[in-house]
């Protein structure tokens, strides 16, 4: 995909409705830790979690596309308030059409952000695509932005960021922090 003018990305980041997040790889780093009986850890950055509220606030509806489950997803997902979480995805394309048709949205009202081979025909049909710096080539090659944060650390924030400037609500969050001098 050729990368997006600024008029493009501002006329595709005011469409949007929703943010579809692919999570290993993207809000973890992809690294799986399992403790002596079996039981898998995932880390999230809480800088990510600050992103998915940011979004939120903002108007923007959160969901998951993951190719695996876990407690852990389940947990980060409760705790985001996600909005729509789709886990175990054997065919993440399949999955994108039944959440499109289950929310009523058009692919040009989803930005995704994804991270790897099985993400490719869901990133290529998205309103807006990302990828985190550590991407697999082939999926860098195809997103309109790939981002200068990896995943698991920051890359859904400073996608968030790149989105929340586009559509000019950034100032308005940013406010919620700021203080009077």
């Amino acid at each position: 995909m050729p990368i997006l003018t600024e008029e493009e990305l501002t006329r595709r980041a005011s469409e949007l409705e929703w943010l579809l997040l692919d999570i290993d790889g993207v809000m973890t780093d992809g690294g799986l830790f399992y403790d002596r009986w079996g039981h898998a850890f995932l880390r999230f950055d809480a800088r990510d979690g600050l992103g998915v509220r940011l979004a939120q606030k903002a108007g923007l509806k959160i969901g998951a596309l993951s190719g695996r489950s876990s407690p852990a997803l389940d947990r980060r997902a409760n705790e985001l308030d996600f909005d729509q979480v789709i886990k175990g995805s054997e065919d993440k394309s399949a999955d994108f059409d039944a959440f499109l048709e289950k929310q009523g949205v058009s692919a040009r009202r989803v930005a995704f952000v994804g991270d790897d081979l099985p993400d490719l025909r869901v990133l290529g049909r998205a309103g807006l695509s990302f990828a985190p710096a550590d991407a697999a080539a082939e999926v860098r090659a195809v997103v309109h932005q790939v981002l200068d944060r990896p995943g698991g650390a920051g890359a859904v924030r400073e996608m968030v960021e790149r989105i929340l400037r586009a559509r000019g609500d950034w100032a308005a969050a940013l406010a919620a922090f700021s203080f009077d001098a």
